[in-house]
């Protein structure tokens, strides 16, 4: 991999993390209608909304909480704390999306879970509830020993990556499944690419690209905290903008 230096590839993930977010939030806007919360077309916009920003880029953000140079030194715990936070964060918009998603097909008579998109979707979310309730009691609760932290901690990095996967994979199959819907009957269709299905393939190509950046600052060894099973790591990183490993 190339010699980088972490921050300036985490302002620039951040700022395609805002990106996704900007190009969903206008996709819904322009040519979806806007947002309401009535139950209906536009109530459903809120769906793909928060999924992207909470299941995409704020568990992104929770992912790389620990890649942090500031969290190499001191006690671990607060990083923890915050770790937890964002992902929590991210598991309500989730709900809420699904929340926005169900009353939409329930109020238009549309049959729920009955397509791949919804099935992955829904087994992404629940996964990742397990995985948050496993890691609080795991990590965050004073009475979990420590073998037990330890056995159970790379199952966590595992499953966490597995999940942002899924999340990605969840979001770019409902932007194509929703394209094949709306276009299905409109001036033109999606086999002609008109204007909303280019933004909308772009939006989808940028989740990827969000994703797979995400995975591979988390698989890079030189950005890993030190001695991570120490609660009170005192090793000083190299300098913030400079930092390489």
């Amino acid at each position: 991999m190339l010699d980088l230096p972490f921050l300036p590839f985490c302002a620039f993930l951040g700022g395609l993390g805002f990106v996704c977010m900007a190009f969903v939030s206008a996709w819904c806007q322009h040519w979806r209608g806007g947002f309401a919360l009535d139950g209906s077309a536009q109530m459903f916009n809120w769906h793909p909304v928060l999924m992207v920003t909470g299941m995409v880029v704020l568990y992104g953000a929770a992912a790389l909480v620990y890649r942090l140079p500031p969290a190499w030194r001191g006690p671990k715990f607060p990083w923890k704390v915050l770790h937890s936070a964002l992902a929590l964060a991210a598991f309500v918009l989730a709900v809420l999306g699904l929340v926005a998603v169900f009353r939409f097909h329930n109020d238009h008579g549309t049959p729920n879970m009955y397509s791949l998109h919804s099935w992955l979707g829904l087994a992404t979310v629940l996964l990742f509830s397990c995985q948050w309730l496993a890691g609080f009691s795991a990590f965050l609760l004073p009475w979990a020993p420590a073998w037990l932290r330890a056995l159970y901690k790379p199952v966590h990095v595992f499953f966490g990556s597995t999940i942002l996967m899924l999340s990605v994979a969840s979001c770019v199959s409902g932007i194509n499944e929703k394209l094949f819907f709306s276009l299905k009957n409109g001036t033109t269709e999606y086999k002609l690419l008109p204007a909303e299905a280019v933004f909308a393939n772009t939006l989808g190509l940028l989740i990827l690209l969000f994703g797979v950046l995400v995975l591979g600052a988390l698989a890079r060894p030189s950005w890993r905290r030190p001695d991570a099973d120490s609660p009170d790591s005192c090793q000083v990183p190299a300098p913030l903008w400079g930092y390489a490993g």
